[in-house]
């Protein structure tokens, strides 16, 4: 998701304003993690590549056997065609260098066309809103959710693409229940959908995690309220099967705007797996006048009722999985932050050590950034040497 191009707009006048007082976090149990950061690389507005405009970066994923990344664009066609880039990431105990791109692909529709334009649109092929990415292990082949195309009758979207042409693989039909129907308000809020894809270590299952809460759930959160808890479901990745789904309860918006009615978001912008059990929940917030803010949860998979079933979302009837405050990463040392919105594993540190790499989108807005972030992970009760999180080749 991103906020309205006027207020992105102001948000670079109303920086100079005088800031209300953040909010107090959600209280928390003792974080049973830590973030320590390595470095921070910037992109100008301008940086090309390929004769593309690189920016709207959306996923971030780390391929352990080819030693490549992949990043995609979340460009509607407007700028350039949709597409993901390749690029290198290398850094030490205590910096990171700026990111070398060596490769990118038009993302093509089921047809074997590549997506049109929202201007051009063509009948049968929505206009895709990519958000998150994962290689497939021991393939050539990546996962990409898109947000839906709402004008045009498409929900959310799930496709397996080839990175040798861009070509879909695999189309994967999504349960009934996520398909949006603004006008009874049942399923998905537009541009709220699919934010978020972490795979589990094998390979086998993917969790997909919605930015925004259902609108039969509930309200979307607010300055004063954390609103409807989100839903997170894991599919099985040989079959496209449901297998579960759990419930997941963001903070309250952590900033008041600095003009009324002015705008405001909060909600899941990534998910990453740590372990069999556990993800990795980023949370990123917007307030006009403010800036962004985000905040990194771990929750464990096995906690928290099924609501597969359930059709809405109602206090007594289900049960939200307990989060723990893993960092705030305004006090990570960062100076600002960005539009947050993709997160992965890197290689281990020289000597050990896990690393987590975040990217930003910067909705093709010159007020924002592309912001690259390392940051060593300290997992909870281990040699903090120890980092076996990536996906099994």
């Amino acid at each position: 998701m991103k906020p309205p191009l006027l207020a992105s707009a102001l948000l670079a006048l109303l920086a100079a304003c005088a800031p209300l007082p953040r909010q107090a976090p959600v209280p928390t149990a003792a974080a049973p993690a830590q973030l320590r950061l390595i470095g921070v690389q910037a992109l100008d507005f301008s940086t090309r590549y390929a004769d593309t405009l690189v920016g709207g970066l959306s996923g971030i994923d780390y391929d352990p056997v080819q030693q490549r990344y992949i990043a995609i664009s979340d460009d509607r066609a407007t700028h350039d065609p949709a597409r993901a880039y390749t690029l290198e990431l290398h850094y030490s105990v205590s910096a990171l260098e700026p990111p070398r791109w060596t490769g990118v692909r038009f993302l093509q529709h089921d047809s074997g066309q590549r997506f049109a334009p929202q201007h051009r649109a063509i009948d049968g092929m929505d206009v895709p809103d990519a958000e998150a990415v994962r290689w497939l292990p021991g393939s050539n082949d990546f996962l990409w959710s898109s947000e839906g195309d709402f004008r045009r009758g498409f929900g959310p979207q799930l496709r397996r693409s080839r990175w040798h042409d861009g070509s879909v693989q695999r189309h994967y039909p999504l349960p009934e229940s996520f398909t949006p129907d603004p006008q009874k308000r049942q399923g998905p809020r537009a541009n709220g959908t699919l934010e978020g894809i972490a795979l589990t270590p094998d390979g086998r299952s993917a969790w997909l995690a919605m930015e925004l809460p259902w609108w039969q759930d509930g309200a979307r959160a607010s300055p004063s309220d954390p609103g409807a808890p989100v839903r997170l479901t894991a599919i099985d990745l040989a079959s496209g099967d449901a297998l579960r789904q759990i419930a997941y309860q963001p903070d309250a918006v952590p900033q008041q705007p600095l003009v009324q009615w002015g705008q405001y978001l909060q909600g899941v912008s990534e998910i990453l797996a740590d372990g069999p059990h556990h993800l990795l929940v980023l949370e990123r917030a917007y307030s006009l006048g403010q800036g962004f803010h985000a905040r990194l949860y771990r929750i464990d998979t096995r906690q928290g009722s099924n609501t597969l079933a359930l059709p809405a979302l109602r206090p007594g009837n289900h049960e939200v999985a307990p989060k723990t405050l893993v960092a705030d990463l305004a006090d990570l040392g960062l100076g600002s932050i960005d539009n947050l919105e993709g997160m992965t594993w890197g290689p281990d540190l020289p000597g050990g050590g896990c690393v987590l790499i975040l990217v930003s989108d910067n909705n093709f807005n010159p007020a924002q950034r592309t912001q690259f972030i390392a940051a060593q992970y300290l997992p909870p009760g281990q040699d903090p040497a120890q980092c076996q999180r990536m996906p099994a080749p």
